[in-house]
């Protein structure tokens, strides 16, 4: 069963060349030209939101460094963040699904899927995040 976790830390890893073609899409209209932006921002979110699901995979029994490490100690700080997370999801997804089913605009409208694939891969990181501070938090035994 340790083999699947390794396995699935080593997977992890994955989560950062799918960021830097997030961000090469957001680089591409001010190289290509403006034409298709919304097209382009559309697949930087859904890289995003691949890229973040990705990085759930990492084991949660172990942080990444200090700052994740002082704020999954501390059950404030690990609550806010939660709770941060929480509403960036019901951001991210009602307005995807605003822009899939009721808007009237192009724009948000092509920039739906982007919106539902990071909000989506957010779910993923608050799960996460969730286990996280279970197995950091200092009072727990």
């Amino acid at each position: 069963m340790k083999d699947f976790t390794l396995y699935f830390h080593r997977a992890s890893y994955l989560q950062y060349p799918l960021m830097l073609v997030a961000v090469g899409y957001c680089y591409k209209p001010l190289i290509s030209g403006f034409e298709t932006m919304w097209a382009d921002y559309n697949y930087a979110l859904i890289f995003m939101g691949l890229s973040i699901s990705f990085s759930t995979l990492q084991d949660t029994t172990k942080t990444q460094n200090k700052m994740s490490k002082r704020v999954f100690e501390n059950p404030v700080w690990a609550k806010r963040f939660l709770f941060y997370l929480l509403v960036l999801v019901i951001v991210f997804l009602c307005a995807g699904m605003y822009g899939l089913f009721a808007s009237a605009s192009e724009i948000i409208n092509s920039l739906s899927y982007g919106l539902l694939s990071l909000g989506v891969g957010l779910i993923g990181l608050l799960k996460a995040a969730g286990e996280m501070a279970k197995f950091h938090f200092k009072g727990a035994g």
